[in-house]
């Protein structure tokens, strides 16, 4: 009876923490969007990660004949792939290649849970209770309360382009979370995924053509980031994601994006010696505990 109790206890565990395994993996994307953008493109960057992950997952979901994605759900899951991956990905990544310091790009792009939970009442019918409106109200404040303290302090990074770019990447989050989730429910997690990852490559490769001539220099540092962003970020964060997704209302688990600044503020402390002033502190303190408020439900 105990081993039945302690092996049932095992599998709750597991879920109940992939929310934190995420937001921790998803964290480090902006550390690796710094070290990419140094020696290539950002969108060529992007472009490759895309497609060497599209062809490892397909190589993956092949062998274990996984189900197939019904044709008629193909153009929402292309859809879905191109607001999270190429516009969302696309503007954190041109915005930390024109300067702005990864943990402001992750404290910028983490507005975006504010936006899906506002939009998915209306495009979902997904509610929220009162104290997690509460814990939407308090991440967007300590989102923003950062902002301010880099602004005050004159740090550079803080330009049209970047904000332009930052703002491109919250829009596309949200929205392909909303498709995600409206639409694509019931996708195969790993044929949707290849799905997403190649028409999200096609896009790229066209864009980083045009724009920049496929910007691509073999480094150890872009090899170590390129090979971070594929098997770490692009196979198992987004899986993750998209598991969660398939199990949670979309606002709740958009919402532990309000986490990835903090993780990425102290990474971007430690490897480039990015300092955040005591409003940015507390600002990262109260987005925290929106977090700890809108994921109160469980999975």
């Amino acid at each position: 009876m105990e081993g039945r109790v302690a092996s049932a206890a095992r599998p709750s565990r597991v879920v109940s923490s992939a929310p934190w395994i995420f937001t921790v993996l998803w964290s480090t994307g902006f550390v690796a969007a710094r070290y990419a953008t140094s020696d290539t493109g950002p969108l060529t960057f992007l472009a490759a990660r895309m497609v060497l992950a599209a062809v490892a997952l397909a190589v993956v979901a092949a062998l274990r004949t996984a189900t197939r994605v019904d044709r008629k759900l193909v153009p929402w899951v292309v859809l879905a792939g191109i607001g999270m991956h190429v516009l969302y990905l696309g503007g954190v990544f041109v915005a930390i290649d024109h300067g702005l310091p990864a943990g402001v790009s992750a404290l910028i792009a983490g507005l975006h849970p504010v936006l899906t939970a506002l939009a998915s009442r209306r495009v979902l019918g997904e509610r929220l209770i009162r104290l997690q409106w509460i814990g939407v109200g308090l991440g967007f404040v300590g989102v923003v309360a950062v902002v301010i303290d880099r602004l005050l302090t004159h740090s550079s990074g803080i330009t049209a382009i970047t904000m332009g770019a930052s703002a491109v990447s919250v829009v596309g989050m949200a929205g392909g979370t909303l498709v995600q989730r409206k639409k694509c429910s019931t996708m195969p997690l790993l044929w949707g995924t290849v799905i997403q990852y190649a028409g999200a490559g096609v896009v790229l490769v066209i864009l980083a053509s045009v724009w920049e001539h496929i910007d691509f220099h073999i480094t150890g540092r872009s090899l170590f980031a390129l090979l971070w962003a594929v098997v770490v970020l692009s196979i198992a964060a987004v899986l993750l994601m998209l598991w969660l997704l398939q199990r949670r209302a979309a606002s709740q688990v958009t919402s532990l994006f309000f986490l990835t600044p903090a993780l990425s503020a102290v990474e971007g402390s430690i490897l480039f010696g990015e300092r955040l002033g005591a409003l940015a502190l507390v600002g990262l303190a109260i987005s925290l505990l929106g977090v700890a408020f809108v994921t109160r439900k469980t999975i």
